[in-house]
């Protein structure tokens, strides 16, 4: 995946999926990525507490291991998602693990939570400055692990003080068994342990956001149960959703039979059908993050009418190059005051009005 300028976006398309992200980070790194200031005073907006200069987010997945947050930040989102990270390092699946579906703007990827654990992850976080924007951590657990909550409240801990929120992943496919932790009884152990974790470590001090990842592939009974479970454990948020496993009977390209999660436009339909779902379960009073399938201002629009406060990409940057950020937040403005909205709040929801 790529956010680097126009002129080398072609070239790292013509690269395996993983060499295009991995040169992409490394540039990053060497400051080469945009730098945009970004001023849209109706897109700045509140989320569960975090004040956000505009709701377009970066999706955890493309800064697996805290390397590049503030690039990120200057490339023109509202805030940043780091991660997943798992407590001890892990490879993730054998390659070839992520592939493009150019046809259908799609990407379908069995990482398995590569990432270099806890510990790098926390120095990467120490060594940034935090005064240039909000950054987060999606927490993964580890694929051998004996006791996955355990990792959940590893990572909490580990990380707690160095971000700005976190992000509990049970949603990705790719780790087997992940998803189970969605089910009732196992779902109300973890967040009654996130819980207990987070009021020892907050202390008489305020406690930074924990949201819950959840995937598209859920009916009506689970998403009513998992937003009663989700505001019962106080979580501040939802974030809906990770990747599908799922298949659009009308995807294109050769690689639509690979296994994995699929993400990007193909998404699209459904996570914001599931998205609008926890909104009527939650009836607005649990804040709600968008993702799946975003490449467009419209697209992001679409989500926030259905009930997302705030919204994340990732996929779509390989497709739509390094200005996504900046366009999204320019289109989302402008249709704002095209439809006499003053703020973000406002359009929160308005589909169904």
């Amino acid at each position: 995946m790529t956010i680097l300028h126009p002129l080398g976006l072609a070239a790292l398309q013509s690269l395996p999926p993983e060499t295009a992200h991995r040169a992409a980070i490394t540039a990053l790194k060497w400051g080469l990525g945009p730098k945009l200031k970004l001023d849209f005073p109706s897109l700045r907006t509140e989320l569960a507490g975090l004040s956000l200069p505009n709701p377009v987010g970066l999706a955890a997945g493309f800064d697996k291991n805290a390397e590049v947050p503030d690039a990120m930040l200057a490339a023109g989102f509202g805030f940043v998602e780091c991660g997943s990270v798992t407590p001890q390092p892990q490879i993730g699946n054998p390659k070839p693990r992520l592939f493009r579906l150019r046809e259908d703007r799609g990407v379908i990827n069995r990482m398995g939570f590569n990432n270099h654990g806890l510990d790098g992850f926390a120095r990467n976080l120490k060594s940034r400055d935090r005064k240039t924007g909000i950054v987060g951590a999606n927490l993964g657990a580890n694929k051998d692990s004996a006791d996955r909550i355990a990792d959940y409240t590893q990572g909490l801990s580990r990380l707690w003080g160095c971000v700005d929120y976190f992000t509990i992943n049970i949603s990705s496919p790719n780790t087997p068994g992940l998803r189970d932790l969605q089910s009732g009884g196992a779902l109300d152990d973890l967040l009654g342990q996130i819980s207990e974790t987070r009021a020892a470590l907050t202390g008489d001090q305020p406690s930074p956001p924990i949201f819950l990842k959840v995937a598209p592939d859920l009916d009506t009974a689970q998403i009513e149960r998992i937003t009663e479970q989700a505001r019962t454990y106080g979580m501040s948020g939802i974030i809906v959703s990770n990747t599908t496993i799922s298949r659009p009977v009308d995807l294109k390209s050769t690689n639509k039979t690979e296994t994995g999660g699929l993400s990007g436009t193909p998404l699209f339909k459904l996570s914001t059908r599931i998205l609008s779902a926890f909104y009527a379960a939650s009836e607005g009073r649990i804040p709600l993050i968008g993702v799946g399938g975003i490449a467009s201002g419209g697209d992001a629009y679409i989500k926030i009418r259905a009930g997302a406060n705030a919204v994340q990409l990732y996929s779509a940057l390989i497709y739509e190059g390094p200005a996504l950020a900046a366009c999204i937040c320019a289109d989302l403005a402008a249709r704002l005051q095209a439809d006499g909205f003053k703020t973000i709040d406002e359009a929160v929801g308005s589909l169904g009005t």
